[in-house]
């Protein structure tokens, strides 16, 4: 298993257990069942992004190739970035 398989576990798990067993996507907002989760990169690594946990969520597969198909993002979800001084 690799370490981003045991990170979107990790993950999956966390949410779930704060949720009440509810993971909700991060694109569509509706649940993901633990075999159709993904991890997903907020700010993509392509653009700078991290693989920190803080830019990690869960989406659905389909969801997720639909984004990389379509080129897009959920612009309201995106974290704000800061202006460098």
């Amino acid at each position: 298993m690799s370490a981003l398989s045991l990170t979107r576990e990790k993950i999956y798990r966390t949410v779930a257990r704060q949720l009440h067993g509810v993971v909700p996507c991060w694109i569509c907002g509706e649940h993901v069942a633990h075999a159709d989760a993904t991890l997903e990169h907020i700010v993509p690594r392509s653009e700078g992004g991290s693989s920190h946990q803080e830019n990690l969520a869960i989406s659905h597969d389909f969801c997720n190739n639909q984004r990389h198909i379509h080129g897009t993002t959920p612009e309201s979800k995106r974290p704000a970035r800061s202006a460098t001084p």
